[in-house]
């Protein structure tokens, strides 16, 4: 059985991250050493916790049903890549918590074209949805790609501006590939399968969790060039997204708002 499938399984275990797949890898050479590996060599490594430690073990039992699942991904259309091979995006393989494998339909960003990333509030002004929409189309036609997160608010408005412009989009989602969020975008989400791509790192079936968004945030500063932020709130994850931007090295830029708004401050 090739790596890669012992990567997916080790990718459905809850609780383990990038992080630990790659220190697991290091200290046991493979993936199929990691997933095959007694208890006690496991615990010799000192890497995972008691909890993720025991999800491990029960994930085991069910070797079966994942391969099932991992074979009938392409027949869903759903593409799973590990962060060796060449599809994988280029932008994302500099950082130390890159994600170990993504899911995708349709396509990755190009990594020869210039990508910004548009993020903001959900519960955003009028203002700031066409200001969102205004940004993704001027950029889109400049052959700029847009990477934003689907959701509510400015996200979606920043994908549909793109797509509008006839541009191409990307969405970064904080649950499965195979559950829209929010389904108010259902339809955003079938066009951009087939205009952009639409990513993620959490497995199939994973629902939208409020501790998923500032992991998905990481990958979607990682995979612009420069980021804008339109209305974010205090402590929103749109300001978290600017914080990885920063630590990544990226140009973060903010739209104010007007001052009779109430993000304004933002």
């Amino acid at each position: 059985m090739p790596e890669k499938e012992y990567l997916y399984f080790l990718c459905q275990i809850p609780g383990i991250g990038a992080i630990s797949i790659f220190r697991l890898r290091e200290f046991f050479g493979g993936f199929r050493e990691i997933w095959n590996a007694e208890e006690r060599f496991l615990r010799k490594a000192n890497i995972l916790t008691e909890r993720r430690l025991s999800k491990l073990l029960e994930g085991r039992k069910q070797e079966s049903a994942f391969q099932r699942e991992y074979e009938a991904l392409e027949g869903r259309g759903i593409r799973f890549t590990a962060y060796w091979e060449e599809a994988y995006p280029q932008r994302l393989r500099p950082y130390r918590d890159r994600p170990a494998a993504l899911y995708l339909k349709g396509a990755f960003p190009k990594d020869g074209l210039p990508s910004v990333a548009i993020v903001g509030a959900r519960g955003c002004t009028e203002y700031g949805k066409e200001a969102a929409g205004f940004f993704a189309s001027s950029l889109a036609k400049e052959n700029v790609q847009i990477i934003s997160g689907l959701a509510l608010g400015v996200d979606g408005a920043a994908h549909r501006g793109a797509l509008a412009a006839d541009g191409r989009t990307f969405a970064v989602l904080g649950c499965g590939i195979n559950v829209c969020y929010p389904k108010e975008n259902y339809g955003l989400f079938c066009e951009m399968e087939e205009k952009g791509g639409i990513m993620t790192e959490f497995p199939l079936g994973t629902r939208p969790s409020s501790m998923n968004f500032p992991m998905r945030n990481r990958i979607i500063s990682a995979l612009a060039d420069a980021v804008i932020i339109i209305e974010a709130r205090e402590k929103s994850g749109s300001l978290i997204t600017a914080d990885y931007a920063l630590e990544q090295g990226k140009e973060v830029f903010a739209l104010p708002g007007r001052i009779t708004d109430p993000l304004s401050g933002g």
